[in-house]
């Protein structure tokens, strides 16, 4: 009955998970309460992937990689990419996509994703490229460099935890690296040979297809206007109306983003952001003089007093989950959302009101005044977006701080490869370090970690124990064996690679990875085998996404920024998929024996 309830809670967590209508760490904690409620574990079990040492080690990764984004090391190494792409393209991607790999082996790889996006965006402007020919190799490659160590994802330390905690030997730094370093040079050549020529061919400015200038007016105010002597903020045409105020013309005086503060009158011309169609329905109701022809093409974005910026919300935004009005946007930023490409669609009214994704685009006009400070709050991480900047930001690295985090990180991996201090250990001690040295200020701690990715662990970790003490796992690696076993262990390894990876692609890669590994390591048991080859293929099977813009967290912050279609992935990843799956059935028996 256990058993049952389980498969029951499991099936839930999977539509939850492969939906989207909530939050995958949401998910983890309705996974883990279910399982107290329905007394399959006690409530000290059920919270325990708080306490093991994977969840804890990646949370300590985090900060490792916080530190050394803030350096402002990477930044630099992105803005050289220009030079190599002016000399080849072909070259530039080499490189490009060798660099992020490199240093997605041993740091996360999405916040290296989140800096480079703006940076490959405006290499490609220099070079006369399309964007969406460089930012899913930048992507793919990260993926890629992911799978190489142990700490090169949170999924490779997720199943060695699951590994651990069920007594076994796991992995250690380099368990992964010789099929890492096979799949990174085959994901590589494939992306130059095939990628590029299946790769789509898009182009567009900030203005460039976002239709904006459908959804600009300009509305002369009657003085017995409802707005009339009201602030911004409060006045109806925006409170109830959901419009945007650009700019108010007064007496020939133009003021670009007014305040919400700024007070209305009657005989102000607005520019407002909003539905023509919309406004001349309400222009009655609103007591409002809605220009003939309005002038609408004349609306300049972008003028000599505002800016057009593109803000990016990548994974682990506060933004993420909330709307623009709840973050304060407009007052905070002095900013005015014009639109949203939320992945394949264009999105216009009630901005203010849209729940943010990681992803998503906010087009905005902001104030030049405001845009140098906000520049700089974001190249030192203390907002939680980014910019697509229209010019190379010139980065100070801060080379002390680089020296000390890059000693943390070597002595990180070096002293868990001599099996001197493991992983948990060595990330410990450098996080102490980086805090003590200043690398890591004590204010931003917190906000340096995805605690959606922790508690994703945490619930995966309490799945893994549930699914071992129904017995669940076996009950299924008896199927598998049965099955499967007739052709032989290379058959299972290549069965449980293909399942994690096509998982993957519709739901979190550490929920695919947390799913399978039990099962992995029950398959090994039955057939009185190494578990280490099966879970293996689990771990690299659960990064392995490439068909889909949803399976993996870079695909879904390029997918906005690409301006890719669903389609594009599973043309250019199909192929992808396949070929490493190919070379895993055959690499994985090579390097690990049963």
């Amino acid at each position: 009955m256990e058993a049952i309830l389980l498969a029951i809670i499991i099936v839930g967590a999977l539509v939850l998970f492969i939906s989207e209508w909530v939050r995958v760490d949401v998910v983890a904690l309705m996974l883990m309460g279910a399982l107290v409620a329905t007394g399959i574990l006690s409530p000290q079990e059920a919270v325990g992937g708080f306490s093991n040492s994977a969840t804890v080690t990646v949370l300590f990764m985090f900060l490792l990689s916080a530190a050394l984004l803030k350096t402002g090391a990477l930044v630099r190494v992105g803005a050289m990419f220009a030079n190599v792409f002016r000399r080849s393209n072909i070259l530039g991607l080499i490189v490009m996509m060798a660099s992020v790999a490199v240093v997605s082996a041993f740091i996360n790889n999405t916040p290296v994703v989140a800096i480079f996006i703006p940076i490959i965006v405006q290499v490609a402007k220099e070079v006369k490229l399309p964007a969406s020919k460089l930012l899913m190799p930048l992507s793919f490659a990260s993926i890629f460099g992911g799978m190489c160590t142990l700490i090169g994802t949170s999924t490779n330390i997720l199943v060695d935890g699951i590994a651990r905690q069920k007594g076994e030997v796991g992995f250690d730094m380099f368990t992964l690296t010789p099929v890492g370093l096979v799949l990174l040079g085959a994901g590589m050549l494939y992306m130059l040979l095939v990628g590029q020529k299946l790769l789509p061919k898009l182009k567009g400015g900030k203005e460039d297809g976002y239709d904006l200038y459908e959804y600009v007016a300009e509305i002369e105010l009657f003085k017995e206007a409802r707005s009339v002597g009201k602030a911004i903020s409060e006045a109806p045409l925006v409170r109830e109306y959901g419009m945007d105020v650009l700019e108010v013309i007064r007496n020939q005086e133009v003021t670009s983003v007014p305040s919400g503060d700024f007070k209305l009158k009657a005989g102000d011309v607005l520019k407002v952001r909003c539905d023509v169609e919309r406004l001349q329905k309400l222009k009655d109701k609103l007591q409002f003089h809605l220009r003939p022809v309005i002038k609408v093409s004349n609306h300049h974005f972008g003028s000599k007093d505002t800016s057009l910026v593109e803000v990016i919300i990548p994974s682990n935004s506060r933004f993420e989950g909330k709307t623009l009005n709840e973050m304060n946007f407009r007052q905070r930023y002095r900013c005015i959302p014009l639109a949203i490409r939320h992945r394949e669609e264009i999105i216009h009214d009630r901005l203010m009101k849209l729940p943010l994704k990681a992803g998503d685009i906010v087009l905005a006009e902001i104030k030049n005044s405001r845009l140098d400070k906000l520049k700089e709050e974001v190249r030192l991480q203390k907002q939680p977006f980014l910019l697509l900047l229209t010019e190379h930001q010139n980065t100070t690295i801060n080379w002390k701080n680089f020296a000390i985090v890059m000693a943390c990180l070597i002595g990180v991996v070096t002293l868990s490869a001599l099996n001197i201090l493991n992983v948990l250990g060595g990330t410990l001690v450098a996080s102490a370090i980086l805090i003590l040295t200043g690398c890591i200020p004590a204010k931003e701690l917190y906000d340096m970690v995805d605690w959606k990715v922790v508690f994703l662990l945490a619930g995966a970790l309490s799945l893994g124990v549930a699914m071992e003490k129904t017995g669940l796992s076996g009950l299924i690696a008896n199927q598998v064996v049965g099955t499967i076993g007739p052709w032989g262990p290379v058959a299972i390894v290549s069965a449980l690679y293909l399942l994690t990876s096509l998982l993957t692609e519709i739901m979190s890669n550490n929920a695919s990875a947390a799913l399978l590994a039990p099962i992995a390591l029950s398959t090994a048991h039955q057939l009185g085998m190494s578990p280490t080859p099966f879970l293996v293929a689990i771990t690299l099977g659960a990064s392995a996404s490439f068909m889909t813009p949803v399976g993996y967290q870079t695909n879904t912050m390029i997918y906005s920024a690409g301006g890719y279609r669903f389609r594009d992935f599973t043309k250019v990843g199909l192929g992808l998929n396949l070929l490493f799956w190919l070379l895993a059935t055959l690499m994985i028996p090579l390097f690990y024996e049963f």
